[in-house]
This record gives structure tokens, C-alpha cells and sequence, in this order.
């Protein structure tokens, strides 16, 4: 009798180990299912540009990344700029921060560099510079029609590659056309401030995370990578991830 549940006891660890290996993949995207990665972003950081397509690039490579949630949160830099398209970001930055603006300029060289080394082409001699508050707008109206990042990318190259004004409702409901949004009244939606109060939700759960930067990527509500890491950071968060589910 002993003889014979050890044997029942083999053949079930042995179809136990043959149906993991069989349906392995089958398993991993039950356990992937559902996870959501939030991201707090503003169009006039080039972090978050930078951020954003290093995340992509491990999104890519990640193998459950078709059940993959993302929701782009608003988070204001400076709310209270005034767009104005007779200074530069150079003359911006130096007066901000209190440095010449030639120092600006070598920064934002810097920058472009590392964007080049990931396929990005900042152009900050075109830079507007601009509020983006209904740009936000724009971003919570396109989460709600399903095309919340690719209209984040959209208006990434907008600001920083073709330098355009991202303040402007008319070159918005331009884009959002461009991506495919429903533009119907969209330019109400903005200048009306139909999502000020989500704006304001996403910045008030920022403050609670204690995010005091950005881009902040928030993988599930259990991790979190800050900063624009690199594509192996951000692979491995999401593998991370995957086995607290």
C-alpha cells in the first residue's frame, strides 16, 4: 500500500512538472493579468521623453506586455508659467536657476546627446516655451477614448522635436486629429477645463506618493522607478512585478 502512494505521488509530481513546462506561457499571462503601471508626467520635461521611450523600449521586450494597463497622470512643473514664444528655454532655465545661459545650453547639449543614443532628436532651439495645463486636458480626454499614449508621445516630438506651441487649443485639436481622437468639441473640453479636477487628483496622489519629480512610474501600486533609468531598470521592475501577483 506505502508502494503504491508513492507511486501515485510520483506520476502527480511528474504531471505537475509536465504541465507547467507545457503551458508555461499560459500560466505567466493569467499572472500578468490586470497589472497597471501608472506614469506622472509633464510634456515640458525631456525626462519624461526620455523616460517614456526607455520604458517603451523594455515594454517591447517585456512577454506579457499586451496585458499591460498604462495611465499617463498629470503633474504640473510649473503651473504657474506663462507661456510666452519670445524666450527660449535657454533664457528660461538661466533665469530659474540662476546660471549663465550659456550653462543652459550645455545642459540641454547634454541632453540631446543621451536622447540620440535612444533614437530621440531633441531640437531645444525650438522649444515654445509654454504652460501645459491643457495639454493635461487633452491627456485625460484622450485616456478616456483609448489613445492616452500615443498622444503623449504625439505631443513629446510636438514640443521638443518640431516646436510647436503645445498652449495653443487649435495645434492640440490638431494632434489629437493626428492620433485619431474624436475631436468633436474638444476644444470646449479644454479651454473649459472639463478635467481640472482629475488633474488635480493626480497631483494630490503624487504629493501622497511623495513624487517630487518626474517622469515616476508606478508598477501595480507596489513598485516604483523614478527618473528616466534605463531599459533594463524598468525590464526588470516589470518582471518584478509580475511575480508579486
Amino acid at each position: 500500500m506505502k508502494q503504491e502512494i508513492i507511486q501515485i505521488v510520483v506520476y502527480f509530481e511528474l504531471l505537475y512538472q509536465y504541465i507547467r513546462e507545457r503551458f508555461s506561457r499560459i500560466f505567466f499571462l493569467i499572472k500578468i493579468k490586470g497589472m497597471k503601471i501608472e506614469i506622472w508626467s509633464d510634456i515640458a520635461c525631456p525626462f519624461c521623453y526620455m523616460g517614456k521611450r526607455k520604458f517603451d523600449k523594455a515594454l517591447a521586450q517585456f512577454e506579457g506586455k499586451a496585458d499591460v494597463e498604462i495611465e499617463w497622470k498629470s503633474f504640473l512643473l510649473n503651473p504657474e508659467l506663462v507661456s510666452n514664444q519670445s524666450v527660449s528655454i535657454f533664457q528660461y532655465l538661466a533665469e530659474i536657476k540662476g546660471f549663465p545661459e550659456e550653462q543652459a545650453r550645455q545642459m540641454m547639449a547634454q541632453i540631446t546627446e543621451s536622447g540620440n543614443a535612444i533614437g530621440l532628436d531633441y531640437h531645444f532651439d525650438k522649444v515654445v516655451l509654454a504652460n501645459t495645463m491643457k495639454v493635461h486636458q487633452l491627456l485625460h480626454e484622450a485616456g478616456i477614448q483609448g489613445f492616452q499614449h500615443e498622444m503623449e508621445e504625439r505631443l513629446f516630438e510636438a514640443h521638443f522635436v518640431e516646436g510647436k506651441n503645445i498652449d495653443d487649443v487649435n495645434m492640440l485639436v490638431e494632434l489629437a486629429s493626428e492620433v485619431g481622437l474624436n475631436t468633436t468639441a474638444l476644444d470646449v473640453k479644454i479651454l473649459s477645463g472639463q478635467y481640472t479636477t482629475e488633474i488635480e487628483a493626480d497631483i494630490q496622489l503624487a504629493q501622497q506618493f511623495g513624487v517630487r519629480g518626474v517622469p515616476f512610474f508606478v508598477f501595480d501600486r507596489k513598485y516604483a522607478v523614478s527618473g528616466a533609468q534605463e531599459v533594463d531598470t524598468f525590464l526588470a521592475t516589470l518582471n518584478k512585478a509580475v511575480g508579486a501577483h
